[in-house]
């Protein structure tokens, strides 16, 4: 009469609950880790949002505002950027105390075999008609000549000229009008974010002033190092200038003029450093314009939709 009852062990015995579950009483009661865990960014199903045409304006805006950011970030980080700084030191220390002199000058009323370039200094230099590396063209069919010369002065204060003091035999009435071409001190700066006096008596013109007179131009040198993003430097010298015109005479009270170019050195050093904006802070500067633009469109929109279901409640109580 036992039969198939309860508890005889005969039957088939039935186990409740999920198969889930019985498998994780089979793997010892352990829950399978869900990587998903970690998300913090939840996914919300789109049949549980509802789009807006403001938040579609807001959005439409939102980009075009991020893409115009992007742009002008983007074209910071390409461009180089050129930084200055001031120091006290003698940069090209390599130099031997010298600085390479460039000098074009024309004088169109003196005759090429009168034109000589003096170099004198308070190191004891004194050197009359200095020719090397230099040359001499005949201008206005050789009443005129165009002196072109490059050499080296001592970083001490001194001065060159350009004068007839070389010559044989002085002239009576020489004539020193002139046009600077050029004057330029170290190596030549072709470099376009770089505005500066290098070449500051280029395009003088005395061509109208006193035959006889005399001039001076007074130089403040201050050097420049110019540093590419290479690490390469390049050594070159600005200057300001200040000129006086007078009428000279020599101790047997004839007038021997010259063009006298006084200079003096700056203990101060301007360096120019090309640099690019690193890719980290582009990165950090485009991650923030984005996610700040986001989230100030958001709670924009936000703000809108609320004040919008506002106006809705209020004129329903109206109706009703």
């Amino acid at each position: 009469g036992g039969r198939g009852g309860v508890g005889s062990g005969l039957g088939p015995t039935r186990r409740c609950g999920p198969p889930g579950l019985q498998r994780s009483h089979r793997l010892g009661g352990t829950m399978p880790f869900d990587f998903r865990r970690f998300d913090i960014y939840r996914k919300v199903p789109k049949d549980l949002t509802q789009p807006t045409y403001t938040g579609a304006i807001i959005s439409i805006c939102c980009c075009l505002f991020i893409l115009f950011l992007f742009l002008s970030e983007l074209t910071g980080f390409i461009t180089t950027e050129v930084v200055n700084e001031l120091y006290v030191d003698d940069p090209d220390k390599d130099s031997g105390g010298k600085i390479d002199v460039s000098l074009n000058i024309s004088l169109p009323n003196l005759h090429c075999e009168l034109v000589g370039l003096d170099i004198q200094d308070e190191m004891g230099r004194h050197e009359v008609g200095h020719i090397d590396n230099s040359m001499k063209i005949p201008l206005n069919n050789g009443a005129g000549c165009r002196f072109e010369g490059q050499f080296s002065i001592n970083k001490v204060p001194g001065n060159f000229h350009v004068s007839t003091h070389s010559a044989t035999a002085q002239p009576q009435n020489p004539d020193m009008t002139h046009t600077i071409h050029k004057l330029s001190f170290g190596d030549t700066l072709q470099v376009q974010n770089v505005h500066g006096a290098f070449n500051a008596l280029g395009g003088a013109d005395r061509l109208t002033s006193n035959p006889l007179a005399s001039h001076d131009y007074i130089l403040k040198i201050v050097p420049t190092v110019y540093e590419d993003k290479s690490g390469k430097q390049r050594y070159s010298y600005q200057y300001t200038v200040a000129n006086k015109e007078y009428v000279a005479y020599s101790h047997t009270g004839r007038i021997i003029p010259a063009i006298w170019f006084r200079y003096d050195l700056s203990p101060i050093t301007v360096k120019y450093t090309e640099r690019r904006q690193p890719l980290y802070r582009f990165i950090t500067t485009i991650c923030a314009i984005i996610g700040g633009t986001f989230t100030v469109a958001g709670i924009l929109d936000s703000c809108i939709f609320t004040a919008s279901e506002a106006w809705k409640k209020i004129q329903l109580g109206k109706i009703h």
